[in-house]
């Protein structure tokens, strides 16, 4: 296979970048997306070229680094699928490719396609936490959750912070990756102590850290590759005009 690459090269943070035309045989339609750009940037080493940065670690959908826009979509073609999940029979032979970071005023360019997501880090740091007693762990069964109630807060931390939610909102809003780490700790009785302060904090953070409102046109579910649902949208709305009101 063969494909036509235009991929987003940027010095710096401050520098302006552009796109770049690559041309790229020999891929395999069993390769991932990673695998080929991996297969790219051994042949700009060959060539004495600088290689295309892009973020990963894990590369099993688990750690939320490789978001990248494909062909104007956070993490590509796929419903529920990152970046590095994507393999290249999604992709015709000869098909021209565009490759960019995901763009937000929060999550600056570093280079080339790798982005700053350290915001989404700041909001966590304001109140992702619960107070929890030192010493031995309590036995499993002394708090009963309900069955339905564990899966909710599940489904809701099964978040990776990947950022597909904030490129692909056409406002920028955070309020998908918020709602969801506020909405899996308010589910559970350990989170129940610091509700009220957490979710007037980490709304409060996400506001200061330059990301747009949610103006509920639910693009973000449509891109998570969690698929999380918007239903946490609304569930951070309901507890921090609660939070709000319980604070007059």
């Amino acid at each position: 296979m063969k494909l036509y690459l235009k991929v987003w090269r940027q010095e710096h943070r401050e520098s302006k970048g552009n796109m770049v035309s690559y041309e790229v045989d020999g891929i395999s339609e069993h390769m991932s997306f990673l695998e080929m750009l991996d297969l790219l940037n051994e042949r700009l080493i060959s060539k004495g070229e600088r290689v295309i940065e892009f973020d990963h670690d894990c590369r099993e959908g688990i750690c939320g680094a490789c978001g990248m826009m494909i062909n104007g979509r956070a993490h590509g073609p796929l419903t529920g699928t990152t970046t590095c999940q994507l393999h290249m029979r999604s992709f015709k032979d000869g098909e021209t490719v565009y490759i960019e970071p995901f763009r937000a005023a929060a999550f600056p360019v570093l280079r080339d396609l790798k982005i700053d997501r350290s915001a989404f880090d700041h909001i966590i740091q304001s109140g992702g936490y619960i107070s929890a007693s030192t010493g031995q762990a309590p036995e499993s069964n002394s708090i009963p959750i309900a069955h339905e109630v564990t899966e909710a807060a599940f489904d809701a931390a099964a978040c990776i912070g990947c950022g597909a939610c904030v490129a692909t909102c056409k406002n920028s809003s955070a309020a998908l990756f918020t709602s969801a780490k506020i909405s899996h700790l308010v589910l559970l009785p350990q989170g129940k102590l610091e509700s009220a302060d957490r979710v007037i904090k980490m709304v409060g953070q996400m506001d200061a850290e330059g990301f747009g409102h949610c103006s509920n046109t639910e693009a973000c579910e449509v891109e998570c590759p969690q698929e999380i649902s918007v239903l946490h949208i609304g569930r951070m709305n309901y507890e921090y005009n609660k939070a709000m009101a319980l604070r007059k």
